[in-house]
C-alpha cells in the first residue's frame, strides 16, 4: 500500500486513454487483492475527469463484483448519465483483465444555501495525540506484527481513540482518528477521493467486534459487498478526523456497519455505510 500521502495522491492520478475511459495504477502490497477505498477513490476520481469544476460530488453508491487483483491495472469506464441545472450523475464500472471487478453510480451538485444541521461531535472523545497508533494497537491483538501495519497504512496517521474491548462481548462500536501522513494539495477533489479511500479501512471490521473472533484471521473469509458514502460538508482529509464507526446488524454471514467522518472542531463531514461478508470458516 502507499507508504506516504505523496504516494497515495499518485495512486489516485489517472491515466486517460480515451474519452470516458482511464486507467488506475496499482501500488506495491502484500495484499492477495485490491483495497476497496483504493477503488472507490480512484472511481471517484474518474467520474470527476468527466465533471465541471462548479459541480462537487455529494453521494456515491458501490458495489464490490469481484476482487481485484493488485498485479495489473485497473481500467474505468464513465457513463455520463445525466447532467441536469443543478445535478450531474455518473456511472462508473471497474473492469480488469476483461471483466467487470466493479460498479458505481455517483452523483454531483451545484453548492448551494440551504436548511442546515447536523449530529455534534460525541462528547468524551480524548484528543489525538493521547491515543495509541493503529498499528501498535493491531500489532498486539491481530496475527500481524506493528511492522505490517505500519507498511500497510503508511499513508495514513490512525489512531484508536477507543480501542476495542479485549473480553468481549461488548458494544460493536470504533473510533478511530485519522488523517493522511502529511500534508496533501489544496485540491477538495484531491481531499474527497481521499475520504473515500480511508472511509474502508476498518468499516467492516466493526461488525465483527462483539464476537470471537478475528477480523483477518485464517479462520474468516471477510469482503467489503457494497459501500455508500455521503459527502455533507468540505473537510481535509490531512487534517485530524474523527472515523465515529457503529455496526447495528450482522446476521446471515453478513456485517453491516455505519460511519460517520467528523473534523476535530466538530463539523460532521460525511458519512457512510457498508454490507459485506463476515463468514466464519470450519477450524
Amino acid at each position: 500500500m502507499p507508504r506516504t500521502a505523496a504516494e497515495l495522491v499518485g495512486l489516485l492520478e489517472l491515466e486517460q486513454l480515451d474519452t470516458d475511459l482511464f486507467r488506475g495504477p496499482q501500488p506495491e502490497t502484500v495484499r492477495q487483492r485490491s483495497f476497496g477505498g483504493q477503488v472507490l477513490a480512484q472511481a471517484l476520481g474518474a467520474a470527476y475527469r468527466t465533471m465541471p469544476p462548479e459541480r462537487v460530488a455529494h453521494s456515491l453508491n458501490a458495489y464490490f463484483l469481484r476482487p481485484g487483483s493488485p498485479a495489473s491495472p485497473i481500467l474505468y469506464v464513465v457513463e455520463p448519465t445525466r447532467d441536469g441545472r443543478a445535478f450531474s450523475q455518473r456511472r462508473v464500472v471497474g473492469r480488469q483483465n476483461g471483466r467487470p471487478i466493479f460498479s458505481m453510480v455517483c452523483s454531483f451538485h451545484v453548492d448551494e444555501d440551504g436548511l442546515d444541521h447536523a449530529d455534534p461531535l460525541p462528547v468524551g472523545v480524548p484528543l489525538p495525540q493521547n491515543c495509541r497508533p493503529a498499528a501498535d494497537v493491531l500489532g498486539e491483538r491481530s496475527a500481524q506484527t506493528a511492522e505490517f501495519w505500519e507498511a500497510e497504512w503508511g499513508a495514513l496517521d490512525v489512531r484508536y481513540a477507543t480501542e476495542p474491548a479485549s473480553d468481549r462481548p461488548g458494544p460493536a462500536q470504533l473510533q478511530l482518528w485519522i488523517r493522511t501522513e502529511s500534508r496533501l494539495p489544496d485540491d477538495p477533489r484531491l481531499h474527497q477521493m481521499v475520504l473515500a479511500y480511508l472511509s474502508d479501512i476498518s468499516l467492516l471490521s466493526v461488525s465483527t467486534l462483539t464476537h470471537p473472533v478475528e477480523f483477518m484471521s485464517s479462520r474468516m473469509q471477510a469482503a467489503s459487498i457494497d459501500h455508500a458514502m455521503w459527502f455533507h460538508r468540505p473537510a481535509r482529509a490531512d487534517e485530524w478526523l474523527l472515523y465515529d464507526q457503529t455496526s447495528p446488524s450482522a446476521s446471515g454471514g453478513l456485517g453491516f456497519s455505519q460511519g460517520r467522518l467528523f473534523t476535530a472542531d466538530g463539523v460532521l463531514a460525511a458519512s457512510c455505510a457498508q454490507q459485506g461478508l463476515i463468514r466464519v470458516l470450519d477450524a
